[in-house]
């Protein structure tokens, strides 16, 4: 991978990162999903299970870096409607890209900086 994708993709992750209330550190799934380079939701989905089970694997308690949450979308009349997303740990997201499909065309691109600047899971 030429390192000025990785840059580039590293700040492009830095730079959807949320915070919540509290100050804790999340990014939302399909805001993931489009830069890891996955068009479809259901197949960044296997993606996310997979990761789920990785993280089962090593021990922490999934709930805590994958949370379900609802996001209001715009529609083109003008309304909204919900949608299913994830709140997602540094951790998680790092699981993702480790878990990811290599057909995608990023979905390896981030590792490094997300697994560098992960907290030692709970």
């Amino acid at each position: 991978m030429k390192k000025d994708l990785v840059h580039s993709l590293t700040q492009n992750v830095e730079a959807h990162a949320n915070r919540t209330e509290g100050g804790i550190e999340f990014w939302l799934a399909r805001d993931l999903q489009h830069l890891l380079g996955y068009s479809k939701w259901d197949n960044f989905l296997n993606a996310v299970s997979k990761a789920k089970t990785a993280c089962e694997v090593s021990g922490p308690a999934v709930p805590d870096h994958f949370a379900d949450v609802g996001k209001m979308v715009d529609l083109g009349s003008s309304s909204q409607r919900e949608v299913d997303d994830i709140m997602l740990t540094r951790y998680a997201c790092y699981l993702i890209a480790q878990n990811g499909d290599p057909g995608s065309r990023r979905s390896h691109s981030p590792k490094p900086t997300l697994r560098s600047r992960r907290a030692a899971p709970n």
